[in-house]
């Protein structure tokens, strides 16, 4: 797959350049069990839709934070500050680092000719910092949170508004996304999708499948780039 044929490479951020796994750390130091991640980063992100879905908006941290206060006072046993709880496993976003496939694969992408950029149902800032933190910030032209159009992906605007910023057609740029949701997305608003399975091995069928899939960043590169 030519640059020329997706020249903007759209790239999802939440656990597709980010390894979410230290913040099982942040639930065990507020009393609650690491296996909690998983559940509470869906619901942040069920949560988050529900608003779209309903003409609605709340920001990443607004919904992330009342996620955690909820599932805590849920959790049999469980009697710490709820806010103060929340605000430690939010600080650990600053603290995340990139999956060890990103820098070196965007680095390879991008000099291939692919224009990068990213789009994030969380914050610029915190995607900055991973980004920089990596080394591969100067690699992304621009880097686009949901606080613009007011609406989380999957919603076609969100997409829209991230192509718009890199001045092409939604046909032209290619969505990398870890979440089939994610993929869906993009693909119903026109963008082409490519899936990192990182791991899991089923596609959801009910769901629009992605243009080309790899198991990671590295295998990616090599598809749409080649050995060189």
């Amino acid at each position: 797959m030519p640059a020329d044929q997706h020249p903007v490479l759209v790239f999802d951020v939440n656990e597709t350049l980010s390894d979410l796994t230290p913040l099982r750390g942040r639930f065990e130091d507020v009393g609650a069990p690491a296996h909690l991640l998983p559940t509470w980063f869906a619901g942040v992100l069920r949560d988050g839709f529900a608003l779209t879905a309903a003409g609605a908006y709340a920001d990443f941290t607004s919904v992330a934070q009342e996620g955690v206060r909820t599932l805590l006072a849920g959790l049999e046993g469980w009697t710490g500050d709820g806010e103060a709880a929340a605000r430690h496993i939010l600080d650990g976003f600053a603290q995340l680092s990139v999956h060890p496939d990103v820098p070196d694969s965007v680095r390879k992408l991008s000099d291939a000719g692919y224009r990068l950029t990213a789009l994030t149902n969380g914050s610029v800032a915190l995607a900055e910092r991973l980004l920089d933190t990596a080394g591969v910030l100067d690699r992304f032209e621009a880097l686009s949170d949901v606080g613009g159009p007011r609406c989380w992906k999957p919603a076609p605007a969100a997409y829209h508004y991230a192509v718009e910023r890199a001045g092409v057609r939604p046909g032209q740029a290619l969505l990398v996304a870890v979440h089939p949701w994610d993929i869906d997305g993009a693909r119903r608003a026109g963008l082409g999708g490519a899936w990192l399975r990182r791991g899991a091995s089923v596609y959801p069928r009910t769901m629009t499948p992605p243009s080309v899939s790899a198991q990671d960043l590295k295998e990616l590169a090599e598809v749409l780039v080649g050995d060189q």
